[in-house]
């Protein structure tokens, strides 16, 4: 049982990007369907699925390549924590590395982009950058 578990799914795909991996399994919950749903819509995975089992299940993401070893996905930084959560309002949202990366934000509408929250006109807590 882990006391962060998005925390460990980002910590799985980091691993597995440095392992030089195609794919990674994390347990699956709603929370981290929908931020895989977003890395697929943002351009950083090639695709994900849910494997249904006994349990609560296991989500299998595939990792995208530019070339041989050399990922998509730069960095990923967990922000808010169990133990420090981070909110900010619509006009605080961040921007990662000037608008190039992307920060995942859990709002009252929905896990949303920092683009999508904006528009939107909602903020929340700031979940991770992905860059």
């Amino acid at each position: 049982m882990t006391t962060d578990p998005v925390a460990d799914m980002l910590t799985r795909i980091r691993n597995a990007i440095m392992a030089g991996h195609d794919r990674v399994n994390a347990p699956a919950s709603q929370v981290k369907i929908r931020m895989a749903e977003i890395l697929k819509e943002e351009g950083y995975i090639n695709n994900f699925k849910v494997v249904k089992d006994c349990k609560q299940g296991t989500i299998r993401i595939y990792l995208k390549y530019h070339a041989p070893k050399q990922a998509v996905i730069v960095g990923l930084r967990r922000i808010s924590r169990p133990g420090r959560r981070v909110y900010v309002a619509v006009k605080e949202i961040p921007r990662v590395l000037r608008g190039i990366g992307t920060v995942i934000i859990s709002t009252n509408k929905g896990i949303l982009t920092d683009s999508a929250a904006r528009s939107q006109n909602c903020g929340g807590e700031v979940l991770c950058y992905i860059w």
